[in-house]
């Protein structure tokens, strides 16, 4: 009996910890209604949580009232990570020991534009960071993904045409001067791989590619536990290796490239006679519930990202490949065909055998990836000031 009490405990401990984190901050009110536990619960667990120095409770004015808000205890320093897909963006905060404060996704409309989308991410972490009782003078730095080749230099896009609406927008540039923080921008597959490869399934790994497998596909590359963007950004954008010398016409303008295949746009239109109109997430959806249509599509998408991936792996030989991405939630329906066609074309290494695995991390990723941007370079910064000063 005692037993099942102390694991209830833990259960409403950990579920009160979630939800902090969840929303930022809580008044001790909202934070019974958001976990259906009593007040009186709720009150002592924050008072032990407060006590074991995991969470701040201060006085704040809700509805007119006194209440008591319960944010998260942090590190000096918050990190901003923005993650920008092509219909959902996400948000997420983090102090300077990594762990994350709050996060949040919200919608975004079919080829949004770069000056309206980025307003509506400036007003996010304000709002994210009023929500965990900081403000913009803690903010170190904000980090932002987009899924297009970057120059991580100027912060802009290198490629044009692939994220319609964002063509020259100077990102870091815009983001900078609506905040007055320094702005970190890269590529989200980049990203993915940064966190994957630091906190992530190739964590234990010096060299890894990271595959990314959504509405289009991209790569990070890891070579001895850095980034390797190449010139302009460009390294691992495997989306835009030709795979059908007379296929369509792909955004970057070239022929038949892998997006114009495996891209969410061609699963849906390989779909369309038998299943109607879909989404991405209802051929995720449905694959995983067992649909030999959809199975057979991501089946298919897994043979050919795997093909290319294999290239990639030849030519700078990681000891592992960790797939991720909205099609990756399909789990071993992309992973097995993607793993044979790799398998069959890189020559087996009997000392390291190459490795490919599931992102540990999910659609989380590129959104840690972007908050590890930000306080490794700020951390570099830091130590570089420090240098000169001691010069």
């Amino acid at each position: 009996m005692a037993g099942s009490q102390t694991a209830l405990r833990e259960a409403n401990r950990a579920t009160v910890i979630e939800t902090v984190r969840r929303y930022g901050g809580l008044t001790q009110v909202e934070l019974a209604a958001a976990t259906g536990l009593s007040a009186a619960t709720v009150s002592n667990i924050v008072r032990e949580l407060q006590g074991a120095g995991a969470v701040d409770v201060r006085t704040t004015i809700h509805n007119g009232r006194r209440a008591q808000l319960v944010t998260m205890v942090h590190r000096t320093g918050i990190a901003a990570g923005v993650r920008i897909g092509t219909r959902h963006m996400s948000i997420a905060l983090a102090d300077s020991a990594q762990q994350v404060l709050v996060e949040q996704t919200l919608p975004l409309p079919h080829e949004h534009r770069a000056d309206t989308s980025l307003d509506r991410a400036a007003l996010l972490v304000v709002e994210l960071l009023e929500r965990v009782g900081s403000s913009l003078g803690e903010l170190l730095g904000i980090g932002i993904g987009v899924p297009a080749p970057v120059d991580a230099a100027t912060g802009t896009i290198s490629v044009p045409g692939i994220l319609r609406g964002w063509d020259d927008a100077p990102v870091a540039q815009v983001m900078s001067k609506r905040l007055g923080v320094p702005v970190f921008v890269d590529n989200d597959a980049n990203l993915g791989a940064l966190a994957e490869s630091r906190v992530g399934a190739a964590r234990l790994y010096q060299d890894s590619v990271y595959v990314r497998v959504s509405h289009g596909t991209g790569a990070g590359v890891v070579l001895s536990g850095r980034l390797h963007r190449g010139f302009a950004g460009t390294a691992g954008e495997i989306g835009h290796v030709q795979v059908d010398a007379g296929g369509v016409v792909c955004l970057c303008g070239s022929r038949g490239c892998l997006n114009t295949v495996v891209g969410a746009p061609a699963l849906i239109e390989v779909l369309r006679a038998s299943r109607g109109p879909l989404t991405l997430r209802d051929i995720v959806t449905l694959a995983v519930d067992g649909d030999p249509g959809c199975r057979q599509v991501v089946e298919d998408a897994g043979s050919a990202v795997g093909a290319v991936v294999a290239g990639l792996a030849i030519a700078v030989n990681p000891q592992c490949v960790v797939v991720g991405g909205e099609l990756a939630e399909t789990g071993e329906v992309l992973l097995a065909p993607m793993r044979e066609a790799i398998r069959r074309r890189v020559p087996l290494n009997h000392i390291a055998p190459l490795e490919v695995v599931a992102a540990e991390l999910g659609p989380q990723a590129e959104v840690i990836g972007a908050l590890l941007l930000v306080l490794e370079n700020t951390h570099e910064l830091t130590h570089w000031f420090e240098h000169q000063d001691g010069d």
